[in-house]
């Protein structure tokens, strides 16, 4: 029996389909992307916290504030320690004898100034590790090398050396006053634990940080 031309018309309307379906292209995947092509990015960070870092890294200029407190600071140790040996030289000039009193006003004077280098090279390194460093070189606007400091170990290793040469003045100019000899050698006991805990501080703290 013969078909029907309706059931060989939709035959033909499957095949067609068929076909159709066979040549359509397959669904586009990362992997066919051209050689070279550089895929959309998306932004890593919001708009909010691109300004929100930028306005942390504008902060660092408030470094300045103790930069500048500490370099006065200095200036003022040193201008007192120039007054005290003006008059520890007048009083030596009017009253020689004894001679120990008088050497403890010089040691003042010597305690005086380390203070005031211990305050502007703590102000030298806050600019120096958090706004810019300094050129090293020679002359009045030039950093010495030894100053050069990267990170907050070469900070804390010079002002250390400066507080133990503080601390081994100030015993100094104690000792030369001549004290009750018990009182004397408590204060030396102390000043020596401190010494050789800053000194310890210094050296294996410095150690292992250069092992991390």
């Amino acid at each position: 029996m013969q078909g029907s031309p309706g059931g060989a018309h939709r035959d033909d309307e499957r095949g067609g389909d068929l076909q159709g379906a066979g040549d359509a292209a397959p669904a586009r995947t990362d992997l066919d992307v051209p050689v070279g092509a550089e895929p959309a990015r998306v932004p890593r960070v919001s708009r909010c916290a691109a300004v929100f870092e930028r306005g942390l890294a504008a902060s660092l200029v408030l470094v300045l504030v103790p930069v500048v407190v500490l370099v006065l600071s200095a200036l003022g140790a040193f201008v007192y320690g120039t007054v005290v040996f003006i008059d520890s030289v007048r009083r030596t000039v009017d009253h020689p004898i004894p001679v120990g009193n008088k050497i403890g006003l010089f040691l003042l004077v010597v305690d005086l100034f380390l203070i005031g280098a211990t305050l502007l090279i703590a102000g030298l390194g806050f600019y120096e590790l958090f706004i810019d460093s300094v050129a090293a070189g020679s002359g009045l606007d030039r950093m010495p090398a030894w100053l050069q400091m990267s990170d907050l170990n070469d900070l804390k290793a010079r002002v250390v050396a400066m507080i133990v040469l503080v601390a081994a003045v100030s015993f100094v100019e104690v000792l030369v006053d001549e004290p009750h000899p018990r009182d004397l050698l408590e204060l030396g006991g102390g000043v020596s634990l401190v010494i050789a805990a800053l000194t310890a501080f210094l050296r294996y703290g410095s150690q292992a940080h250069g092992r991390d």
